[in-house]
């Protein structure tokens, strides 16, 4: 598994489709926002978009969701 936790760029993260889950509300809670590219999946926080964001790889990432889906 490889995995960093990084600021990206606000060049590379402005170009990059943010989106978050439609199980999130709007009221500001406790939310990730996933972007994704043929070999990266980033991941932030959707309070502090400027902040780091986790990176990984797409098979890491569908491992995770498999996981935390049960």
């Amino acid at each position: 598994m490889t995995l960093f936790n990084r600021h990206l760029p606000r060049e590379i993260s402005d170009e990059l489709a943010w989106f978050k889950s439609s199980y999130s509300s709007n009221e500001g809670g406790n939310c990730v926002e996933v972007a994704t590219t043929p070999s990266t999946v980033h991941i932030r926080d959707s309070k502090i978009p400027t902040g780091n964001v986790l990176t990984v790889s797409p098979s890491t990432w569908s491992v995770f969701l498999e996981r935390v889906t049960g």
